[in-house]
């Protein structure tokens, strides 16, 4: 009967053939001649090496440190793996499950395979059930002070991104198939693109040659009106017969390139406000070499921001000048504030626009927890010679959001053997700028770490001391309402210390796609509301109204209800026919000098 048939023989493994054998050799040998080309020592190699030397041979991986105890322990997370255990076993008599929202939309885990095939999907599982009990574990802990309670999440929450199963080959069944598909092939490119990355110090997030300063990035029309040790300004051909009489000076960050505000010409808001009927100028600034190691935060002030304000009053001959100041240049913009108005010269801004700025630092958000006497140190080290290389202060950015901006190159590039796609904003992003190391060291310690520019008199410019209550300069404040570098709820704390008229936007998105975010695009939305006496963001939010789309109309909207007097497109309104010639075509020299 066919009951008592014996069971066939169990289905042997192919044997490799001796051209699969060669051809896997060839593989292993040419990852082999890459880390050797790159100065890569194989563990035996450098055992022998430590040997003769004297020395212990260091050691492969540094061990994990553990300072989440309660993780390891605890009932509830060995229950809830025996739960899975039991889905994973027996999913018949497991019960009904309702997989977390959150998990179920994790895009590292978007892929049919991870939900189908058992294993991976018991993989996935148990990773979050680990990471859950393990960020439970660390907001269980008590008798820690709060700060070093909010490193040690920001740590396990690097952690839990860090051992992802998508980081690893084998947990992965999109490295696996893509092996067998690739013959292998797919590791070597990726080891390929690992080692060329850690030869420029810098992880691939775009195609590096699809972009070009001038040639489809940063493309605005515009002449180089002059340029000092600090800066460059540029002024931006008119595309209106009549412009605002007041022009407008922006001030982007010089942790990065300006051309943020000058992406593609869809994206590109320097260009929309040229379209607008404004009169744009916009400051360049230099990337820090070993001659600028002095340069302090007085000099961006004074010889940066007021320098170029009156340069654009006296060139325009007009009383004042509308201004823009994005991130650190938005703080420092708030100190030339208060400077103006100590001197008696507040008049010489008409208005000024705040775009994710922060000036009181008492809720900054993670980057606040890189800010003490060890990192502080280390950052004086790594400025030896004057400046900041600025792909510290991009791995820095890249650490708070480590998921999407470090771990999801890591798979694509090094493991799947991918080309990086082209990316205009990473483009941008990867485009590092140098800092000057004394500015840098006192941005940290004096912002940051003791937040003293909202302490009235406890800073001074050029020996003036400042007070922000003093400000009532007209001010629009935008913020992002996801953004990791300057929190919303940092961002609107200006309101608590302005004394002018104000208008705050709360933006849709982050850091950069909450101020790049062009009416055209029909994106996100934005968060007004026009009560008086609102005192906190969440107030603000309880009451607020939500509106489709960019933000920009709604700015210079404001921008016009200020003064919307216009003057005819003639001489100075004109880049290189007023009183200075032009020096080059925008986008300048200093953009692309690194």
């Amino acid at each position: 009967m066919a009951d008592d048939a014996a069971p066939p023989p169990p289905e042997q493994p192919a044997i490799p053939s001796l051209a699969d054998l060669q051809h896997w050799t060839a593989v292993f040998g040419r990852a082999q001649q890459m880390l050797l080309e790159h100065g890569f020592a194989f563990p035996a190699d450098t055992e022998a090496k430590a040997a003769a030397a004297g020395e212990a041979a260091p050691a492969a991986l540094p061990a994990w440190a553990d300072p989440f105890a309660l993780a390891q322990a605890g009932t509830a997370y060995w229950a809830d793996t025996l739960k899975l255990w039991q889905r994973f076993i027996d999913p018949a008599h497991a019960g009904p499950y309702v997989e977390p929202e959150a998990q179920a939309r994790d895009r590292r885990f978007k892929a049919p395979q991870w939900h189908e095939q058992p294993v991976f999907d018991f993989i996935r599982q148990s990773y979050f059930l680990a990471s859950e009990h393990l960020m439970k574990g660390v907001d269980a802990l008590e008798g820690i002070e709060p700060r070093q309670k909010e490193r040690l999440r920001f740590l396990a929450r690097g952690f839990v991104d860090a051992m992802s199963p998508t980081n690893f080959p084998v947990t992965n069944p999109l490295v696996l198939e893509r092996i067998v598909e690739t013959r292998g092939e797919n590791l070597l490119k990726g080891l390929q693109n690992l080692l060329s990355d850690m030869a420029r110090g810098q992880l691939t997030q775009s195609d590096a040659t699809a972009f070009e300063v001038g040639r489809n990035i940063a493309t605005t029309p515009g002449k180089v009106i002059k340029r000092t040790e600090l800066y460059e300004l540029i002024h931006y051909v008119p595309t209106t017969e009549k412009v605002l009489a007041t022009p407008l000076v922006i001030f982007p960050p010089w942790i990065n390139r300006f051309y943020i505000l000058d992406l593609t010409a869809e994206k590109s808001f320097i260009r929309w406000a040229v379209e607008q009927g404004l009169s744009v100028f916009v400051v360049s600034w230099r990337s820090a070499d070993a001659s600028m190691k002095d340069v302090r935060w007085d000099d961006y002030v004074l010889h940066g921001q007021i320098d170029a304000i009156d340069t654009v009053r006296e060139l325009l001959d007009v009383p004042a000048v509308h201004t823009v100041g994005y991130c650190v240049a938005g703080t420092t913009l708030a100190a030339t504030l208060a400077l103006l108005a100590a001197r008696g010269e507040a008049d010489k801004v008409a208005s000024a626009t705040f775009f994710t700025a922060q000036v009181d630092f008492s809720q900054a958000g993670e980057l606040s927890l890189f800010v003490d006497d060890d990192q502080l140190e280390l950052i004086r080290t790594l400025s030896a010679e004057g400046f900041l290389d600025g792909r510290v202060m991009a791995a820095t950015f890249n650490l708070l959001r480590g998921r999407e901006l470090i771990w999801n190159y890591v798979t694509a590039n090094y493991l799947l053997g991918e080309d990086a796609p082209p990316f205009d904003l990473l483009h941008w992003n990867a485009d590092v700028t140098n800092l000057p190391a004394t500015w840098h060291l006192s941005y940290l310690t004096d912002l940051y770490r003791d937040n003293r520019l909202v302490q009235p008199g406890s800073i001074a410019i050029d020996g003036t001391p400042l007070d922000l209550t003093t400000v009532r300069t007209p001010s629009y404040i935008q913020a992002g309402r996801e953004d990791h570098i300057a929190p919303a709820e940092s961002v609107w704390r200006i309101t608590h210390h302005f004394d002018g008229p104000l208008r705050f936007v709360l933006a849709g998105s982050g850091h950069i796609a909450g101020v790049v975010n062009p009416p055209s695009a029909g994106k996100y939305q934005y968060w007004l509301n026009d009560s008086p006496g609102v005192e906190t963001l969440a107030d603000f939010l309880s009451g607020a109204r939500e509106v489709k789309g960019s933000w920009w109309p709604d700015w210079i909207q404001w921008l016009r209800g200020i003064d919307a007097a216009e003057v005819e497109v003639s001489g100075g309104r004109v880049p290189g026919e007023g009183a200075l010639p032009p020096l080059g075509p925008a986008p300048g020299e200093y953009v692309l000098k690194r």
